[in-house]
């Protein structure tokens, strides 16, 4: 299997995390800098039309994109740990917790940067600075809602590490990055109690 990926960008390190979580072997990483528009090749458009990255080449040469289903395909390929649920309830929950910070934490944190980030220009065009900044607040305010979930369980989903965990982290981790938030001194301090802890997690590491 090929990975393509890039370092330190959200998406693809959400999978790269769920990759390392699950303990799979011999995914081969193949880096493309959207810096640099390489995702918007020729090459890379013949795998993903959409020129986004995470993209897993399987080995019978298909291509899965998107995250959230690169990361299903991994949990019925390696099932342990699992990572999105046991039986329908628990992946029902699990998924509403993944969808909440995604749609709204990772999302927001994501067109915050994008927005604001003179940087991020090559990427995002045109930007709105208005619109950035106002996601930046609306961020905050998914962030409180979190901070009270982790005020009463260890976990985004509840009493396990799951991929809502994953998502979360990342996000925080983006934002930690470009925005410099640091839930912490902004009083948020259940939220960075549990960022600290999966900080220290192997698979926080991986890139």
């Amino acid at each position: 299997m090929k990975l393509y990926t890039m370092s330190r960008a959200p998406n693809p390190r959400r999978v790269a995390m769920f990759i390392a979580e699950k303990g799979i072997e011999g995914v081969e990483s193949v880096q493309v800098n959207i810096m640099v528009n390489e995702h918007k090749s020729e090459a890379f458009r013949a795998l993903n039309p959409l020129a986004r990255v995470p993209a897993l080449q399987l080995d019978d040469g298909r291509v899965l994109c998107e995250t959230r289903a690169i990361c299903t395909w991994l949990e019925g390929f390696a099932p342990e740990p699992n990572l999105m649920g046991e039986g329908f309830e628990e992946r029902a929950f699990i998924e509403m917790a993944d969808r909440r910070v995604e749609l709204n934490l990772f999302l927001g944190i994501a067109n915050a940067v994008r927005h604001t980030n003179p940087a991020m220009g090559v990427l995002e065009q045109p930007q709105y600075p208005e619109f950035g900044a106002t996601q930046a607040i609306k961020m905050r305010e998914t962030v409180k809602w979190l901070d009270e979930t982790l005020a009463r369980q260890e976990f985004v989903a509840g009493a396990r590490f799951t991929i809502a965990d994953i998502t979360a982290f990342c996000a925080l981790e983006f934002g930690r990055g470009l925005l410099k938030f640091r839930p912490g001194d902004e009083g948020f301090a259940h939220v960075q109690a549990w960022r600290d802890r999966i900080a220290a997690r192997p698979s926080a590491a991986a890139q």
